[in-house]
């Protein structure tokens, strides 16, 4: 059992197992790992670091108990994160095929889209520095979306800061109702961490300094446009850093964006700025593709720190 320990970045959301075809046995094997966005973003700020706790709901079944290992392997305190005995730990499958690779989601009435406002653990926000979550933590169900608003008010109630990642994904939610939500959301962040497809999709804007503006417009204190082989765009009220792409050989990007953010939130916690947090972010996520899955390739920050001194 992990105790309980000040955390300087609390993460709310959905952790799932995943089974990622490997070409072998014609198909029929499978490597298993582990995704979720918001989870990917703890283990990827406590790699550099940083004092994490996640907050979400796990079904009693092995999917759920190979979570746990993960975050006490990682340092990631899991104390509130919940057992429902009546739900199930999402998972998914990853096939490939000559379109690419195919994400196959089981998280539909999972333990994590039950969580409730009543059973969210306010005092471990409030004591936090930083609050994340991301718009796959508001879509999964209309419970899961109401917990991550109490979750977002208790924070901003007690002064803690507001990261928001938008990760849309529309096999959860109408565009409608993610274009309400996430104005919304991004109007309460301190730390707003975009995809450039996600806000083209929500805004119909495509220029990156005009969908930096929109995120500022509507209130985001910080906004770190994520531009994938472009690199990033980051600015407040006062200054704008374009970052470079870090020199890399990537292999698969998945979970690169959730890098760049538990990165940049630890780098802008621990005093950085704007752009030398961005840089940092860059490179931890450059170094995330060069190898397979979600979490596997995460650096630690002695690999970042090397990756950035000069030849």
């Amino acid at each position: 059992m992990t105790v309980a320990t000040q955390a300087d970045i609390v993460s709310l959301g959905e952790a799932m197992v995943e089974f990622n075809q490997t070409g072998e046995g014609d198909g029929r094997l499978y490597l298993q790992g582990f995704g979720g966005d918001t989870s990917n973003f703890a283990i990827a700020a406590a790699r550099q670091g940083a004092r994490v706790a996640y907050l979400s709901a796990l079904g009693d079944d092995p999917y759920g108990r190979l979570l746990r290992r993960l975050w006490d392997d990682e340092g990631v305190d899991h104390t509130d994160v919940a057992t429902n005995p009546d739900a199930f730990t999402a998972i998914y499958f990853v096939t490939h095929g000559e379109a690419g690779h195919q994400f196959s989601f089981f998280r539909s009435g999972s333990a994590a889209s039950r969580m409730s406002p009543l059973q969210l653990p306010r005092e471990r926000i409030t004591s936090a520095r930083v609050l994340h979550l991301s718009g796959i933590s508001l879509a999964i169900s209309p419970a899961a979306c109401d917990t991550a608003y109490a979750a977002i008010d208790t924070a901003r109630q007690a002064g803690v800061k507001v990261s928001f990642d938008t990760n849309l994904r529309l096999k959860l939610w109408s565009i409608d109702r993610a274009r309400a939500v996430m104005s919304d959301v991004i109007a309460r962040s301190d730390l707003c961490l975009p995809s450039y497809d996600d806000v083209v999709a929500i805004t119909g804007l495509t220029d990156p300094d005009a969908l930096v503006d929109h995120c500022l417009r509507l209130g985001a204190k910080v906004v770190a446009l994520k531009l994938g082989e472009q690199g990033a765009l980051i600015a407040d009220g006062h200054q704008r850093h374009r970052i470079a792409p870090h020199p890399c050989q990537p292999v698969d990007a998945t979970g690169a964006g959730d890098t760049f953010g538990g990165a940049f939130v630890h780098r802008w916690l621990q005093g950085d700025g704007l752009a030398q947090a961005g840089r940092y972010a860059a490179a931890a996520a450059a170094l995330s593709t060069q190898g397979y899955g979600a979490v596997a390739p995460i650096p630690t920050a002695a690999q970042v720190l090397d990756a950035l001194r000069p030849a």
